[in-house]
């Protein structure tokens, strides 16, 4: 009996060719096409099982010792068996990047015993802020406090707790800022492949964002969000932590002022 590489050795006549070599290996390959995997499906297979997160391209290159494009159709090849064959896992692409996942079909089944994963609450304070750092990334806590108009200290800590952003990097000016900007978690979150598919502001957004952020961007992201059985306690707390945090900025800056009265006042006399 031939072996697979032996059936797929194509005779090949003198006046054949490139094209006509490649029409005929690509028709063989397609009458190949099965659900049984080849050795470089297997490894990618037992890459992405083994990773658990994420895998980029180079990593699956790397296994395969290949290069770019026959490493990415090996990928694409499993990721369409595996869709023909609709089980119970599932290889998504997030970022560029390709993960298993259980097939959202199983859900049901699956939370009657596993325990439903608990979601980070997200506040509309919090929401506004990750919309910010999703269209303007990379970007300072300052550059988010200009937008918002107070203190997104909060805020933005809960986010890089949440995984849902982090630091990517400092700012070349004094003092070295650091840059926030959205991770993968985000993409998984809100169900988007990459950022170039976040919906798209209006021209004018960019000018009126400030006053706008409210109705739209935070509109746009709510709509986004997958329903959460929240807990009224703990949206309450984090509230009442957001709005502590803006009063004592408040106080802080009435403080001042009184402080300066007074000097001017004590000159006068």
């Amino acid at each position: 009996m031939m072996s697979k590489n032996e059936q797929l050795r194509l005779p090949i006549d003198e006046e054949d060719d490139l094209d006509a070599i490649e029409k005929k290996l690509a028709m063989e390959i397609d009458r190949e096409f099965t659900d049984e995997l080849t050795q470089e499906e297997n490894i990618i297979e037992a890459l992405l099982y083994t990773k658990g997160n994420s895998v980029s391209l180079e990593e699956i290159k790397t296994a395969l010792d290949c290069g770019e494009r026959p490493a990415k159709k090996a990928i694409e090849r499993l990721m369409k068996k595996y869709e023909e064959r609709n089980g119970g896992i599932i290889i998504q692409m997030v970022a560029n990047h390709y993960q298993m996942a259980t097939n959202p079909a199983c859900f049901d089944a699956l939370i009657r015993v596993a325990k439903h994963p608990k979601k980070p609450v997200l506040t509309d304070i919090i929401m506004e802020t990750l919309a910010i750092i999703a269209y303007k990334q990379p970007v300072t806590k300052a550059e988010i406090e200009r937008v918002r108009g107070v203190s997104s200290d909060h805020a933005v800590n809960k986010l890089v707790e949440y995984g849902l952003a982090y630091e990517v990097g400092r700012l070349n000016a004094p003092g070295r800022p650091a840059l926030f900007a959205t991770t993968e978690e985000f993409l998984r979150r809100f169900g988007i492949s990459s950022l170039e598919n976040l919906p798209n502001l209006n021209p004018e957004m960019e000018e009126e964002i400030k006053k706008e952020v409210n109705d739209e961007v935070v509109d746009i992201m709510g709509a986004m969000q997958p329903e959460d059985s929240d807990e009224d306690a703990e949206v309450e707390a984090l509230a009442h932590e957001e709005n502590a945090e803006t009063e004592v900025t408040v106080q802080t800056e009435e403080t001042t002022e009184d402080v300066d009265n007074e000097e001017n006042h004590g000159e006068d006399n």
